[in-house]
């Protein structure tokens, strides 16, 4: 919901990644009115971005909308391969997952018409006075992004092959300090960035998650203070501020779609308490039945005897009618349980005290 909408001469459209570059005159010591980026601003912010995004994971794999800024507070150099250089470590720092590291370097040129020096690492000195600005970024494996600016007619190409060589150089020499820093994305996500699970979803699910006027997922979001987006195709994004408000909706949204199997077991919660049982729910939206003969393995004279609602407790789906009824047991589950007495206990068919117990 983040994405950048871009409204340009071929029409609009949307960017999940972007990188501003910011540029203020105190960087280079001048004194001017703080205004709109100039040429400088949008030239260089362009070259940064477009070296690194190569290297940004796919929307389908990262879901997420990323914001680079660069802010250059003091520039005696190339800025714009210090952004590409520090955006890297930066995206491997929050734990987004790119591809590789990214590193540039600036090679300049000086030459009479006969002899040439190939520079490496401008200095503004050197860049003001030099024939040739030629910066390039990339990876260990190629080049990501490049731009040139000349003052002179033409440069030879045994001059270009060098200077392209001595970049590559830089380059790696660059990316080689920026591992021993931080070498890959960190596993995790950096504590600050929100938090998004996609699931799917069957198509014929979709209205069930929705509900009467949206009125299913409002709730869900209201509970769990979530945003949730769901597709055409099923997908279903939830967007949260901590991976635990995530995973409630996504249990929540799982305890729709989700069909209890008999035979299955749950940590369910005691949501009510009756004479003849609790209803238990086992998942969310869920509830099932859990009768008091099924709760221990003895008699019970009252189910607040062993239970207690709101509390949590281990339960199997013992059976389920036609219209999804769930009947639950606690005592299946303990460790001393023995079928015989069940076996032993039941009362015949029929009987009287069986259908008191029913009521």
């Amino acid at each position: 919901m983040d994405e950048r909408l871009v409204d340009s001469l071929e029409g609009k459209s949307f960017k999940t990644y972007m990188l501003d570059y910011n540029f203020p005159p105190f960087a280079t010591g001048e004194v001017k009115r703080m205004g709109a980026p100039g040429r400088r601003e949008i030239g260089h912010g362009y070259l940064a971005e477009r070296a690194i995004e190569p290297v940004i994971p796919s929307s389908e794999s990262f879901p997420y909308t990323v914001r680079i800024v660069s802010d250059i507070l003091e520039s005696n150099g190339s800025s714009s391969m210090a952004t590409v250089c520090a955006a890297s470590l930066a995206l491997m720092d929050a734990g987004v997952p790119i591809k590789c590291p990214v590193a540039g370097v600036n090679i300049g040129l000086i030459t009479d018409g006969e002899r040439a020096a190939i520079l490496t690492d401008l200095l503004g000195v050197e860049d003001a006075d030099g024939d040739m600005d030629l910066k390039i970024a990339g990876t260990a494996q190629g080049i990501t992004a490049f731009q040139m600016d000349i003052k002179i007619a033409g440069i030879p190409i045994e001059t270009m092959r060098q200077a392209l060589e001595q970049a590559r150089l830089g380059r790696l020499r660059v990316l080689e300090v920026m591992n021993q820093t931080i070498e890959r994305p960190k596993a995790e996500l950096s504590r600050f960035a929100p938090r998004i699970i996609t699931m799917k979803v069957d198509i014929s699910q979709i209205g069930a998650i929705i509900g009467p006027g949206g009125k299913v997922v409002r709730e869900i979001q209201e509970l769990t203070g979530t945003t949730i987006e769901i597709e055409d195709d099923g997908t279903v994004t939830i967007s949260s501020l901590d991976g635990e408000s995530g995973k409630a909706a996504e249990r929540r949204i799982l305890g729709i779609v989700k069909k209890p199997e008999v035979g299955e077991t749950y940590e369910g919660i005691v949501k009510s308490i009756q004479p003849y049982g609790a209803f238990v729910e086992v998942l969310p939206g869920r509830d099932g039945l859990l009768h008091i003969s099924e709760i221990a393995n003895r008699r019970l004279d009252k189910v607040e005897d062993e239970l207690a609602v709101g509390q949590t407790v281990p339960v199997m789906i013992i059976s389920m009618d036609n219209q999804g009824k769930l009947k639950l047991s606690r005592k299946r589950l303990l460790p001393d349980y023995d079928p015989s007495k069940d076996r032993e206990a039941s009362p015949r068919p029929g009987s009287g005290s069986s259908r008191g117990r029913s009521r």
